[in-house]
């Protein structure tokens, strides 16, 4: 019998998956834009941030366990370029707003990039950059560049809520904003 060699035996079509999350206000709304597209194998809502263990809803609800809500990207870097994440990210946001966004208020929805690794931090900061380069907006670009912390998802029901409570995702959807101000600011 022939010795096998293993490093021709692997598999070339194998990825790499790489990680991107952001925070954007409520998480319901951040879900969507992001699933649908090739090279995303999976986005999950959840908590970062903060300084609480394993936070739930009602805790980071308060506002005083310093975790924003946030979605957690799992992405084929080869598929769909961490440059379009962010892109689309900021399509999805007011990059001005540091109070919240939209129709929900407090730290616990303001928006953020979270890097994890320096290269997701040079590529972000950039990003932002040229964003508030480009004269899109008058007001100063506040959305935080900060590094990965403990990533906790956040309950079940919270998980593809588009999809489990489409009613209730349309009509908070468009109670809040977005929508008009995507339009607006995105055409």
């Amino acid at each position: 019998m022939d010795k096998i060699d293993l490093r021709r035996s692997t598999k070339l079509t194998e990825t790499t998956l790489s990680t991107a999350t952001f925070a954007g206000g409520c998480f319901w709304c951040m879900v969507k834009p992001f699933v649908e597209w090739d090279g995303i194998h999976s986005v999950t809502s959840g908590y970062m941030g903060g300084h609480l263990k394993n936070p739930t809803y009602e805790d980071v609800k308060k506002g005083t366990s310093g975790h924003v809500e946030v979605v957690q990207i799992l992405f084929d870097e080869k598929v769909f370029p961490y440059e379009k994440l962010l892109d689309l990210f900021w399509q999805q946001i007011d990059p001005t707003d540091d109070g919240g966004q939209f129709q929900d208020r407090g730290s616990n929805y303001r928006a953020a990039i979270f890097y994890h690794s320096e290269q997701q931090k040079i590529v972000a900061e950039k990003s932002k950059q040229n964003l508030a380069n480009s004269g899109r907006f008058k007001k100063p670009i506040v959305t935080e560049v900060r590094a990965a912390t403990a990533f906790y998802p956040a309950e079940g029901y919270h998980q593809d809520f588009y999809k489990k409570n489409p009613e209730h995702y349309k009509q908070d959807r468009a109670a809040s904003g977005r929508d008009e101000f995507i339009q607006k600011n995105w055409k």
